[in-house]
């Protein structure tokens, strides 16, 4: 199996951040908190590696609480400023505008001597379906920008003003141009920032069964009333899932993409718990 996802307004999306960058003061990066290493583009570093960056692990409320906290102390102790949110339940959004000044202190210090009024402006980056629009609209305290649960909902840059002399500018989520690790790519289709239509369902689903197995094995007993999971590969998970749950076509046989789509469907809706893709350790394998 091989996951690529590179269309062109993705190329457009990095020349556009390229222009932009230059006139900002400061970049807010937002990822996934149940994949925050795979969530991160790593062309971003290069884009925007001269600026202040405030990092927010979107969808803590999703993770697994223990493994956000390492993460958070992960970054953290390289140097990252880095706040787990929740846009759903309002969790941390309060604690943002404050950690943005922090990061720009020095900036704003200079332009309060000088008796300069002016806007700081903040770039809002991330891959497709991290949030950023949702998080843009938690700060304004109303719908300024377009959000949906799929990517590819902001197609354009546009700058938005907030309260607190902030200016943000929302762009398109933006994919690296290829995958040099498969399990990267296996991560971001989980969480649906690669549009489901170019998945191979059966197969990427057998092997998420397969991590949770490893990982998270009562949630999956639990969820699908099953026992002695241990030594069954996904794709024995799988259909032991579609028997259990009636997924059946003609001759008796499991309908296994229907399945594939349950299951998926339960880990995306929190019906499976809450759940982390990644461990810290995981870097040093990448």
């Amino acid at each position: 199996m091989n996951i690529q996802w590179y269309p062109g307004h993705m190329a457009k999306t990095r020349r556009l951040l390229e222009e932009n960058v230059k006139i900002v003061d400061a970049v807010v990066e937002i990822l996934d908190a149940r994949i925050p290493y795979s969530s991160r583009n790593p062309n971003f570093d290069d884009i925007v590696s001269k600026k202040p960056r405030l990092i927010l692990l979107n969808k803590c409320d999703m993770a697994d609480e223990k493994m956000t906290d390492k993460w958070v102390s992960f970054y953290k102790n390289n140097g990252v400023s880095v706040l787990p949110i929740s846009c759903l339940s309002g969790f941390g959004i309060k604690q943002i505008t404050p950690a943005i000044f922090e990061l720009v202190k020095d900036k704003t210090e200079k332009y309060a001597e000088k008796g300069i009024n002016k806007s700081i402006k903040i770039m809002i980056v991330g891959i497709p379906n991290v949030g950023k629009s949702t998080v843009i609209n938690r700060l304004v305290g109303k719908a300024a920008a377009k959000t949906g649960d799929r990517p590819g909902v902001t197609t354009s840059k546009q700058w938005i003003r907030i309260k607190d002399g902030l200016e943000l500018l929302d762009t398109p989520g933006i994919l690296p141009p290829k995958f040099e690790d498969q399990k990267v790519a296996l991560k971001l289709a989980y969480t649906g920032a690669i549009r489901d239509e170019i998945m191979e369902i059966e197969e990427i689903v057998s092997l998420l069964l397969e991590f949770l197995r490893d990982n998270y094995s009562k949630n999956l007993s639990d969820r699908y009333i099953l026992s002695e999971i241990a030594y069954l590969t996904g794709y024995e998970l799988l259909k032991k899932i579609g028997k259990k749950r009636g997924c059946l076509v003609s001759g008796g046989e499991i309908d296994e993409t229907r399945t594939a789509n349950i299951v998926l469907e339960d880990f995306r809706s929190l019906k499976l718990g809450r759940i982390t893709l990644e461990n810290t350790e995981d870097i040093n394998e990448q």
